[in-house]
């Protein structure tokens, strides 16, 4: 058995992709049966409640470098993501004053809706619905988080803005 690490291992980025457009299909069909039964707002709404919640389970795993250490957050997050050249595209827009700012150039889930053919509004409803994953996961790790998605003038770009969390005491 070969003591190769986690790091050495890479998967073939078709696979990757493929990856990405079954998990892209599968918000779509989840997202037009809740919309055929509850309209498209609600759908939106519970998509984003089931995406938070799958954020919400990883957070842990970050929140060793809760509450401030945004350099830390930083090189687990994009280190952990597999070939983001080729995928998410990111791009660190701020990492001072207390607040790491990620944009993200391109979309896996994006391309796929689209080669889906996916309307604009679609789309738009579906990332609004996915990107709740990554509230999910700061906020469970610690921090404070906004994000701002996809939308049909902007680019296929979002971007997070993380901040340690403001405590009461």
């Amino acid at each position: 058995m070969s003591a190769e690490s986690e790091n050495e291992r890479t998967i073939p980025l078709k696979t990757l992709l493929d990856a990405f457009a079954v998990r892209a299909r599968s918000y779509a069909h989840i997202f037009d049966v809740l919309s055929e039964n509850f309209g498209a707002d609600r759908a939106v709404d519970l998509l984003a409640e089931a995406t938070h919640r799958m954020g919400e389970a990883n957070g842990p795993a970050l929140a060793k470098f809760a509450p401030g250490d945004l350099a830390g957050l930083k090189a687990a997050f994009l280190g952990a993501m597999p070939a983001p050249e080729a995928t998410f595209k990111p791009e660190v827009l701020q990492e001072v004053g207390g607040r790491l700012d990620i944009q993200f150039h391109g979309c896996p889930l994006v391309a796929a809706w689209k080669e889906m053919g996916r309307s604009d509004d679609d789309i738009e409803r579906l990332c609004q619905g996915a990107r709740a994953v990554d509230h999910g996961l700061f906020t469970a790790a610690g921090f404070a988080f906004a994000g701002e998605g996809w939308k049909r003038d902007g680019g296929d770009r979002c971007r997070l803005h993380i901040a340690p969390r403001e405590t009461d005491s």
